[in-house]
């Protein structure tokens, strides 16, 4: 069965990515709609492509609890970010949330206690 693209990833995806990386898919994108759907208060946060990366996004959730997936282009975030009624920002103007650093810390901690 040939990969369909429901989310507009190949139409809006622009440059090509770098050889070492895999594409955005589907399921990618369906991930980052399911973890925005059963959390409270999720942000997107958009990061740029690098050499070994494609376009990434970043969905925080209110405790600091977080996924990254690839998702081709920006404008495809924002495309579910606008369908799901929710915030994106370019994580090169604004950075990371503090609850992410914290949810991260609170992880490490919980890590070394086992």
């Amino acid at each position: 069965m040939r990969w369909r693209d429901r989310y507009g990833i190949r139409r809006l995806r622009g440059r090509k990515i770098a050889k070492f990386d895999r594409e955005a898919t589907d399921a990618d994108i369906e991930a980052l709609i399911a973890f925005a759907r059963s959390r409270r208060g999720v942000e997107f946060y958009v990061e740029p492509e690098t050499f070994a990366t494609d376009t990434t996004a970043v969905a925080v959730a209110d405790d600091g609890e977080w996924t990254r997936r690839r998702v081709g282009s920006p404008a495809v975030i924002h495309k579910v970010a606008r369908d799901l009624a929710l915030p994106v920002y370019d994580v090169q103007l604004t950075g990371y949330p503090q609850r992410m650093r914290a949810y991260n810390e609170r992880r490490r901690k919980e890590e070394d206690t086992l």
